[in-house]
């Protein structure tokens, strides 16, 4: 079956999914409304029977197997949608290792700079939320947790790689990976912001993963950098990373991590605090200052 095909039926079955979750919502809906309705009277009669305390027992064990029941199809839904995002992403591989480019997706080197940016920040947003079953702690690469020691990344992954610049210097930028040798345990990486032009070899430790999902403040908020911790995050409306300072963790899902980077050209040597996306801020291997 064709990728287009495979897409198609993922899309089909997605929309099913969606529907009985609506389905089991307007289920789950009838019966809270039942639970409210019973506390209501039960304060207007001012007290707590057997059968109030019988009948409240049953409407509550039902609401639980309700959520449980929409909980699960969700997940279904997200797992199909992970797949149609991994069918996409290697069916825009295969065209770029092909030259075939779209006009939703150009090469680098011809793409305005606000296009990339704006590519960038639909990236961060549409990174999903890691949603952990009761008790489950968040995987490797979720929110601030570091990849697993052996862990390789995949041709497309998007990285913070440390690079020398023009000038001699070193920086870390964006960029995406082509391929891995594991004979010379090296990566070969496409700076994002000049794909097919700047072309990198380079060693696993100068390479960083980047998240592959959102940790939830909410509910997994160890899965976070914390306040004053140090970090490389990405400086926006850029394409390179830079030492900064965690001023302000994400406090919901859909926030960003406020963030001090280093600058000399403040009195505190820290610029004033700026927005940064889960996506880029990773752990920074330099502990030293420059």
């Amino acid at each position: 079956m064709s990728a287009d095909n495979k897409i198609a039926e993922l899309l089909t079955e997605l929309h099913q999914l969606i529907k009985q979750t609506q389905e089991e919502r307007s289920r789950s809906e009838h019966n809270l409304l039942n639970i409210q309705k019973t506390h209501e009277r039960m304060q207007t009669e001012n007290k707590t029977s057997p059968y109030y305390r019988t009948k409240l027992r049953g409407l509550y064990t039902t609401a639980k197997a309700d959520a449980e029941a929409e909980c699960s199809i969700l997940r279904h839904a997200l797992d199909k949608i992970a797949e149609i995002k991994s069918l996409l992403e290697e069916r825009r591989i295969a065209a770029k290792m092909a030259g075939v480019y779209s006009d939703s997706d150009p090469p680098r080197k011809t793409m305005r700079r606000g296009v990339l940016m704006t590519l960038l920040q639909q990236s961060a947003m549409t990174l999903p939320l890691w949603i952990g079953k009761p008790g489950e702690s968040p995987p490797p690469l979720c929110g601030a947790t570091p990849a697993s020691g052996d862990y390789v990344a995949k041709q497309g992954d998007k990285v913070a790689a440390r690079v020398k610049a023009v000038d001699g210097d070193e920086q870390w930028i964006l960029a995406e990976v082509v391929s891995y040798n594991h004979s010379t345990n090296k990566y070969e990486v496409d700076d994002i912001d000049e794909e097919g032009k700047e072309r990198h070899t380079l060693s696993r430790r100068r390479i960083i993963p980047l998240p592959q999902w959102k940790a939830n403040p909410e509910t997994d908020p160890e899965a976070l950098f914390s306040k004053d911790q140090l970090v490389l995050a990405l400086y926006p409306q850029t394409t390179c990373f830079y030492r900064a300072l965690i001023h302000t963790p994400p406090h919901r899902p859909q926030d960003d991590y406020s963030v001090l980077f280093e600058d000399t050209s403040y009195a505190d040597g820290y610029s004033p605090p700026l927005n940064v996306a889960q996506r880029y801020v990773v752990a920074c291997k330099e502990n030293k200052k420059k």
